[in-house]
């Protein structure tokens, strides 16, 4: 069925949300396993999962604890990296109009990957459907692999060994990259990366991230003191599409 305003066919979103919920959801196994070798207890480790629901934060704090840290500066660690989730909600709230009732239930699965697959999408209807299949099934998944993962982590073993921590990453990449359509935005992109790897030695986590959120205004403050000196040039591969 393709959507009444010409979008994107509900199938055709329906099956990459699933496909990003399915391929992230897996990552639980690795989050379950960390939790219950730092020490966390089946009953904290599934709370994190089901309360908290943001992959990278939970890997923070455990990863942390694991580490031997003081458990304040791990959750603050944790608060950090999640911020961001703030930042996609401002976008999302826009482009999903839900009701006031609903807005509280949705603002828990706004994460890397229900906004990656929201904002890929054309129209409201399919931007309301990928965000909704793709919350639904990472959120049921993840939880459900978080359980099995803490109840099997001797079985398990080593989770570097599976790779399944990368897993989350990976698909998140995989959806940004064909969004980088002008130079602005590669720029913009790579700066970040360089910010946030870069930083990443000599800062507590989650704060690279943060730092690395700089990389939008600095690009666009730097592109207007070159637009300010040459004066406005109309170049197709810098202007941004409309959506």
């Amino acid at each position: 069925m393709r959507s009444e305003d010409g979008g994107k066919p509900d199938a055709a979103v329906v099956r990459d949300a699933l496909g990003v919920g399915v391929a992230v959801g897996l990552s639980g196994f690795a989050f379950g396993v960390t939790s219950a070798g730092s020490g966390l207890t089946l009953l904290q480790t599934c709370a994190l999962s089901l309360l908290v629901f943001t992959g990278a934060s939970q890997f923070a704090l455990v990863g942390a604890l694991a580490g031997g840290g003081n458990p304040f500066t791990a959750a603050a660690g944790a608060f950090f990296l999640g911020v961001r989730n703030a930042f996609y909600g401002l976008r999302l709230s826009q482009l999903l109009a839900l009701p006031r009732a609903v807005r509280p239930f949705a603002a828990q699965w706004v994460i890397d990957e229900t906004t990656a697959v929201a904002l890929a999408q054309p129209t409201r209807r399919s931007v309301r459907i990928g965000f909704t299949v793709t919350g639904l099934t990472l959120y049921v998944l993840w939880n459900l692999t978080t359980l099995l993962g803490a109840l099997g982590a001797d079985a398990i073993g080593d989770t570097d060994a599976w790779g399944l921590d990368a897993a989350g990453p990976a698909v998140f990449l995989a959806l940004l990259a064909p969004m980088l359509r002008t130079t602005m935005e590669r720029v913009v992109a790579g700066l970040a990366v360089v910010l946030g790897l870069g930083l990443l030695p000599v800062l507590p986590a989650g704060v690279p991230v943060l730092v690395a959120a700089l990389a939008a205004p600095a690009v666009l403050w730097a592109e207007g003191r070159r637009r300010a000196r040459t004066g406005p040039v109309e170049d197709d591969d810098t202007v941004g599409e409309g959506r």
